[in-house]
């Protein structure tokens, strides 16, 4: 038989996000100036008494004394404070439904405007024990009740154990006060509560740090809303990521570590023990002997356009989800083309350089308009396929070449061979990706055929050109001009040297792969690939995934999420299906897709069901990874 349970809630930064008596210093004091000077004052107090450095009885008198407050504005408070519940408490009402005779809101508050937040989530009025304001004659707040036990020492230990409570109790609480309960041997758990507010001495002595209601509710078994608490995801970021997406992580409320670099794969093997999410840029290599030390790894989000630096293929056998950003950064590479056309068609590196040395160069031989030239594309994909439009804009014919069967742009012409294309540029610029059928795809036979005096543009991948060969004609004069953003070996961080035959050559301009690192499309990459991530953890949906079959999904309502991922072999269907069948279980909704490796398939269900049916999904043969969304 269970042991009967109590819960010991605190009020303040506990069940709303705010200390109440701050909030009613701006309502009381109308006075911008004077009332930031006051709610310093009374932050700086309520802190002293929360950590247990003044008795509490002196904390309450000072932050009264320094209030103008009158008993209407209580009403304004209650007003505010119902849209100050703290959030996990807001989504959790079945808790508080299903325990509400024995739910205790113990708090040196005031009973005044306690009591219509709490019955807000069916909390009792009876179960509430918090201090009350006196007032004068005109209904000006004078002070409070020194009668009441709340206000003793040791106040919140006092009036529980005057409630003689059978059973375990659990508190429930950001401040020391909360923490004395426990101390005094009346309540068998306390559990820092750090949702709104973290204290270094309450948090220390702690049973269990609950960063939300539902990391409490998950620890001991009890009906909860979520059924995983959001702070046991962990989010690793790499690489100097965006600030936006760290921020988007940790509003959702997952805890997110954050390392400057790239990392070598045996680092990176040490770092994925406990890893749900990770989030990198094109220099982490996540190896397949780095994926078998992420047992919990769910998600990956690769911050650029490329993923040729993720086994793809691991990652989809172990049920591991990857997403992209193929358009964010698409205009940011275009611009900085279309820019070093022009500059290398104008010679401006070279009397840039010279201008510098003071030497005046001013002549037009060797600079060009590019209107009216021929550019050719190698690669029409997304960045192609957008710099053929801008390019035409300014008056060059535009040719492309690509393996795979494109449909031209404007007035864009397709070439049926990288030969032809290659005889015919003023121009070319490589825009491929980065798989290994594309190592050296320009070498020293694709130069012999290009036009004398081509430029040369590489804002591709680093392994496409032959860099010594590309040196050799730079230097021979066949190339008169070559940008590159991208080279086979990069500096792991911005300390390590930069070396290349390149360097110190005419009329070159080499840049340390930024061609998509504009502030905009970092911005852009930090909010879309985040928001996949964080829907799939969410909802499951896998829309634009690089490795998953796509769905998308509608929002999940009075069900329970049923989510299989498995080899894609005959039968699971059927399987699952069959396993649902014999438990009598109503499927509300259901969604399936495969792809050449992996079939994924959720199922929506009514809420009440044998939960031991999650543990028979698990067991069907071919099953890579289950779980369950509620």
């Amino acid at each position: 038989m269970s042991t009967h349970k109590h819960f010991i809630i605190d009020f303040d930064s506990t069940f709303t996000k705010v200390e109440a008596l701050d909030e009613l210093c701006a309502i009381c004091i109308p006075d911008p100036a004077r009332r930031q000077k006051v709610l310093t004052e009374i932050q700086r107090i309520t802190d002293l008494g929360m950590e247990g450095e003044i008795p509490l009885v002196d904390s309450l008198d000072q932050r009264l004394a320094l209030l103008s407050a009158n008993r209407d504005h209580l009403d304004t408070l209650i007003e505010h404070l119902r849209g100050q519940i703290s959030e996990s408490f807001k989504h959790n009402k079945a808790f508080f439904e299903a325990f509400k005779d024995d739910i205790y809101i113990i708090s040196n508050g005031f009973r005044e405007f306690i009591v219509p937040i709490v019955r807000e989530l069916g909390v009792k009025p009876e179960n509430v024990f918090a201090n009350s304001f006196t007032y004068d004659e005109n209904g000006n707040i004078t002070g409070f009740d020194r009668d009441n036990v709340l206000t003793q020492n040791q106040g919140k230990a006092k009036q529980i154990k005057s409630l003689n409570l059978p059973g375990e109790v659990y508190v429930i609480g950001d401040g020391y006060t909360d923490y004395e309960i426990k101390e005094a041997g009346i309540a068998d758990k306390f559990y820092a509560f750090t949702e709104n507010v973290s204290r270094d001495s309450v948090v220390g002595k702690a049973d269990h740090v609950t960063p939300s209601l539902d990391e409490f509710l998950y620890v001991n078994k009890l009906p909860s809303a979520l059924s995983y608490p959001k702070n046991r995801i962990k989010v690793l970021v790499l690489e100097g990521i965006h600030e936006r997406a760290i921020n988007m992580f940790r509003q959702e409320g997952y805890q997110v570590e954050i390392i400057a670099g790239a990392l070598e794969e045996d680092e990176l093997c040490e770092q994925l023990h406990d890893v749900s999410i990770l989030c990198i840029r094109s220099k982490t290599q996540l190896t397949a002997k780095a994926l078998a030390h992420a047992p919990r790894l769910m998600a990956v989000g690769a911050f650029c356009i490329g993923t040729n630096q993720i086994d793809l293929q691991t990652c989809t056998d172990r049920g591991i989800i990857v997403f992209n950003a193929p358009y964010s950064n698409t205009r940011s590479v275009v611009e900085m083309a279309i820019g070093e056309i022009i500059m290398l068609s104008r010679g401006l590196v070279e009397k840039s350089n010279r201008l510098h040395e003071g030497e005046w160069d001013k002549s037009a031989k060797g600079s060009n308009e590019i209107r009216g030239k021929k550019l050719g594309i190698i690669g029409y994909g997304n960045i192609g396929s957008q710099l053929s439009v801008l390019a035409e804009s300014l008056g060059m014919e535009v040719y492309f070449y690509d393996v795979v069967d494109k449909l031209a742009l404007g007035n864009a012409k397709v070439c049926h061979s990288l030969a032809e294309l290659l005889a015919l540029a003023d121009i070319v610029t490589l825009h491929v990706d980065g798989r290994a059928a594309n190592k050296n795809i320009i070498g020293t036979k694709e130069f012999e055929l290009m036009k004398p005096g081509v430029l040369f543009l590489n804002l591709a991948r680093g392994h496409v050109v032959d860099i010594e060969a590309l040196a050799e004609n730079i230097k021979s004069g066949k190339i008169r001009g070559c940008a590159v953003d991208v080279f086979p070996y990069e500096p792991k961080n911005n300390q390590e040297r930069f070396a290349s035959a390149l360097r110190g050559l005419p009329n070159t301009l080499l840049s340390p792969h930024v061609g998509g690192s504009t502030e905009e499309a970092q911005e852009n990459i930090a909010q879309y690939v985040p928001s996949k991530m964080i829907d799939y953890i969410n909802t499951g949906g896998s829309y634009n995934s690089v490795n998953f079959p796509n769905l998308q999904l509608p929002a999940l309502r009075n069900a329970h999420r049923l989510i299989h991922i498995h080899r894609n072999v005959p039968g699971i269907l059927a399987k699952i299906n069959n396993a649902l069948a014999d438990n009598q279980i109503n499927i509300l909704g259901q969604y399936l897709k495969t792809n050449e490796t992996i079939g994924y398939v959720i199922t929506d269900v009514d809420t009440k069901y044998d939960r031991s049916v999650i543990q028979q999904l698990k067991q069907i043969p071919d099953t890579i990874k289950s779980r369950t969304l509620y």
